[in-house]
């Protein structure tokens, strides 16, 4: 009973940390959605996954989905402090695990930012303006001393997250995180195909994200920089961009689904 006790923070949190994959899967399925209206032609937008939020409030009973994401996106961050700070992993504290540890230290702050806005939506403080806090952020950085490198060097480490993606798909080392036992061959290859092709898709939207932030730096103009509305918005406008645009908005929904399957099937061990 003791030992029982014991282990069930570690069983919450675990339980958050899938959760918290579920709803960020969410996120993405609903930029991805969008994005593949716009590109069949039938209705839809680009937009960011802030925008995705905002437009889950808007469905029916969407106070109530959006609060869950809410909560499930505050999962995913504190697992991702977890597996920052206690390393479940078992990264170590070399040079590589560090690095490793302190990318997942950042990406829980990231998304503790997406988390704040879905509480800002329910609350109905969100900022419905036009504010585009990319370009905010990035007028700041360039504003500082040697303001230029840092948005630029941002802009080289996007793009090198871009191909990291690329890599994650080619290798498909990311199946070693899975516990796929209970799946046949064929339903084990459906899996690992939709993971490939969301990551796939989600590199290329850091590329071009990242393209953004080095034409803001050698321009010296935050207008250039942009997020993942851009980035959609960008691949629309190009030759066969419908084309472009249905690819990457299809893989954004892959993407989502990856999160669902890692939400399902991840092997998350808190010690």
């Amino acid at each position: 009973m003791t030992q029982h006790l014991m282990d069930r923070p570690s069983l919450w949190v675990e339980r958050l940390g899938r959760f918290g994959y579920a709803s960020k899967g969410v996120v993405y399925a609903i930029v991805g959605l969008l994005a593949a209206q716009v590109a069949f032609g039938t209705g839809g937008k680009t937009t960011d996954t802030k925008g995705a939020l905002q437009t889950l409030g808007e469905q029916p009973f969407g106070q109530i989905l959006l609060a869950l994401v809410a909560i499930g996106l505050i999962g995913y961050v504190l697992w991702r402090f977890v597996e920052a700070i206690k390393d479940p992993e078992h990264k170590g504290n070399d040079a590589k695990g560090l690095a490793q540890r302190i990318s997942y230290a950042i990406n829980g702050f990231i998304y503790a930012g997406l988390a704040y806005s879905a509480v800002q939506i329910l609350l109905g403080s969100s900022n419905s303006g036009n504010s585009n806090s990319t370009q905010d952020w990035t007028a700041r950085l360039l504003s500082q001393p040697f303001g230029q490198w840092l948005v630029g060097t941002g802009g080289a480490f996007v793009i090198g997250l871009g191909f990291y993606q690329f890599y994650k798909a080619y290798s498909t080392k990311f199946q070693r995180e899975f516990n796929l036992s209970e799946l046949s061959n064929k339903e084990r290859k459906w899996v690992i195909g939709i993971c490939r092709f969301g990551l796939v898709a989600r590199g290329i939207v850091f590329c071009i994200i990242g393209w953004f932030f080095i034409q803001a730096a050698t321009q010296y103009n935050a207008q250039a920089a942009g997020g993942v509305d851009e980035a959609l918005q960008t691949l629309a406008q190009q030759p066969y961009g419908p084309w472009l645009l249905g690819f990457v908005a299809l893989g954004l929904i892959a993407y989502g689904i990856y999160m669902v399957i890692k939400a399902r099937y991840s092997q998350l061990v808190m010690n």
